[in-house]
């Protein structure tokens, strides 16, 4: 009877999910933040760079909103499960760069969260204006459905 009981305890650690600590989070995908805005990270290479577009939902500027190329690169020298990563956004329709900095990380639902903060530099007319030309912000994103292995 113990060695049943043995085999039972085996069995249901290796039927037990994995904690969200060891779940890789994987930067590739459709994400969505906080402000309705989207972006999809393409691939990411073995250097860690990857590519990607980006749709704002919010704007400064009254010209019509377009979607945008984003260019970064993920920290690939520890292999961290819930990496840290940067990445660029050129604004197509504006004078503006924004460049974001974070982790991406996985709760503990397993929902892969990426925790943002980022630098907008708009374009302005003189130096005399430049005390307004940066903003500062945090945006959260999450996938709109759990990411399947």
């Amino acid at each position: 009877m113990q060695v049943a009981a043995v085999l039972l305890l085996l069995a249901l650690a290796l039927v037990t999910p994995s904690s969200s600590a060891e779940r890789k989070c994987v930067l590739t995908g459709l994400w969505f933040n906080d402000l309705g805005s989207n972006m999809t990270i393409n691939s990411v290479n073995e250097a860690g760079e990857f590519s990607g577009m980006y749709h704002t939902a919010v704007t400064a500027t009254s010209r019509k909103i377009r979607i945008s190329p984003l260019q970064g690169s993920q920290h690939r020298e520890n292999n961290s499960n819930q990496p840290t990563f940067g990445f660029t956004v050129n604004w197509s329709y504006s004078g503006s760069t924004t460049v974001f900095v974070g982790q991406c990380f996985v709760d503990e639902d397993g929902r892969e969260i990426l925790k943002t903060m980022w630098l907008l530099r708009e374009q302005v007319g003189s130096l005399g204006d430049d005390w307004k030309a940066t903003r500062v912000g945090i945006n959260v994103f999450v996938r709109r459905a759990p990411r399947r292995e």
